[in-house]
């Protein structure tokens, strides 16, 4: 297993419970990518994601996509009663800013109901401020999803399986067993399962089917006497805005997300966690910020989840990916799906999504995705040639790219130390960008990160970025993978 988010884990679980030898593989920590930054809303109410479905795909796959989510929503539920951990049952709720948000918002109900999902047209919401449209779903639930992680680490741990931190799958080859490689060296293995976000291993070309999206949250303490909206809110139009209640050592405070954006390719990513803030402000006044955090998520060109084997690879290494910000009812929809193809069941739901075909509207929705990223890295190529690096470090909290030696360079200051990296992400050579937000290296092709001293942080790449400067160990890279 390769990711210890919800996904692995929970299939890690499931295959123990059967007396499958189990480990999990994790390049950083538990819940480092986006279970650990979710605002983790259990809800079969997603935005506009049914009537997407319906607009591209049968109304067979549309109800198996219900199905799987509503089967992953019972489970986790279940297994948080039987853990005794605490989860809130809250009603869902999408609106829609503006009048042009009421279509969208009128083919979601009709969806809904289509695949049989009891939402409800509703006029009143706690939201302090107009809205021109709304959705509504009761009996959904907020949860902690980091309990969640550690209750399934626990079970995993107890089951005789292993957990391995720091450890990053690089490779796999053979087929009965497969030979496993990894930063920590090689391991066996009947199957291997890649949890990771994004597939890394990528003989599918998964990356190009998806698209990476970064987005940002902050917690906020309200004034006294102000209680924050009990439901959970999303707005269908932008800017995206996503609210709900978290206790936090007894206090329950206000998490606001939003301002979604393709990784790499924000004009400002500081400005769109500052815009965030301006708003919550706004709405909430006297709101104090207490957390801030960001998550990325991938969105599949034809809005269904990947899950199920890898292409060309008999059956031995399974792909779960492509959630668009649905993780707790997709990840643990996957992670059921999984096992059971593994240990040779059937779930007929999972079945009507891991076979469907590709459509028309998807295709080119791929098309246009790929020909988009063509001309962005012949772009930033260019321009990385014309610009040659500045005499000047840049600021704290800065990075540019320019060219050195006929190649793009990346130079940053972060904490007082001038760091010098290739800019070119060692999956497909696209040229990366400065995150000004979190202050890392970002590709905007595939989504690959890196920090400020070329460390891979998640995306396709397995590699980290070649270090140019002479205060560190470096990394070398062969040339990009495809």
């Amino acid at each position: 297993m390769a990711g210890a988010g919800l996904t692995g884990l929970t299939t890690a679980v499931l295959l123990a419970r059967s007396g499958q030898r189990t480990a999990v593989l994790e390049a950083r920590h538990i819940g480092a990518a986006a279970t650990g930054n979710t605002t983790a809303k259990v809800s079969l109410l997603q935005g506009t994601k049914f009537s997407a479905i319906a607009a591209k795909q049968s109304r067979e796959v549309l109800q198996a996509y219900v199905s799987g989510n509503r089967e992953g929503q019972q489970w986790l539920l279940r297994y948080l009663e039987d853990n005794g951990l605490d989860y809130q049952v809250r009603t869902a709720y999408s609106y829609a800013h503006s009048h042009p948000g009421l279509e969208p918002l009128q083919q979601e109900l009709e969806a809904c109901l289509s695949a049989g999902v009891p939402a409800r047209w509703t006029e009143s919401t706690e939201l302090p401020f107009p809205t021109a449209g709304v959705l509504a779903l009761d009996d959904q639930a907020q949860i902690h999803p980091t309990l969640l992680l550690q209750a399934l680490l626990d079970e995993l741990m107890e089951r005789g399986g292993a957990v391995h931190t720091g450890v990053r799958v690089v490779d796999a080859s053979g087929s009965a067993p497969l030979t496993v490689q990894t930063t920590a060296g090689t391991v066996q293995a009947d199957h291997l399962v890649l949890a990771t976000g994004v597939p890394v291993l990528d003989r599918g070309g998964y990356f190009a089917k998806l698209t990476g999206e970064r987005s940002y949250a902050s917690a906020y303490r309200l004034p006294a006497g102000r209680a924050p909206p009990q439901g959970m809110y999303l707005s269908v139009d932008s800017p995206g805005r996503s609210t709900r209640t978290a206790e936090v050592n007894g206090e329950e405070l206000l998490l606001v997300g939003g301002n979604g954006h393709m990784v790499g390719r924000a004009e400002s990513h500081r400005g769109a966690v500052e815009d965030l803030h301006t708003w919550t402000v706004q709405h909430f006044p006297g709101a104090q910020l207490t957390h801030r955090w960001s998550a990325q998520d991938y969105q599949p060109a034809d809005s269904v989840p990947f899950v199920g084997p890898l292409p060309r690879r008999g059956g031995r290494i399974h792909v779960a990916t492509g959630y668009s910000k649905w993780g707790m009812t997709n990840a643990v929809a996957a992670a059921l799906a999984l096992s059971s193809q593994i240990l040779g069941g059937s779930m007929p739901w999972a079945e009507t999504l891991s076979s469907r075909r590709p459509t028309v509207s998807a295709v080119l929705s791929g098309v246009q995705k790929n020909v988009s990223i063509g001309a962005r890295m012949g772009t930033d190529w260019a321009s990385a040639e014309l610009q040659s690096l500045p005499e000047q470090v840049p600021p704290e909290g800065s990075g540019v790219v320019g060219r050195s030696g006929g190649r793009p360079v990346g130079i940053s200051t972060l904490g007082g130390a001038v760091r010098q990296v290739s800019a070119i992400c060692p999956h497909m050579g696209g040229v990366l960008n400065w995150n000004d937000a979190e202050c890392t290296w970002d590709c905007p092709l595939h989504a690959s990160r890196f920090t400020a001293d070329g460390t891979l942080l998640e995306g396709p790449a397995v590699n980290n970025l070649t270090r140019l400067d002479d205060d560190g160990p470096g990394s070398s890279n062969s040339a990009p993978s495809g």
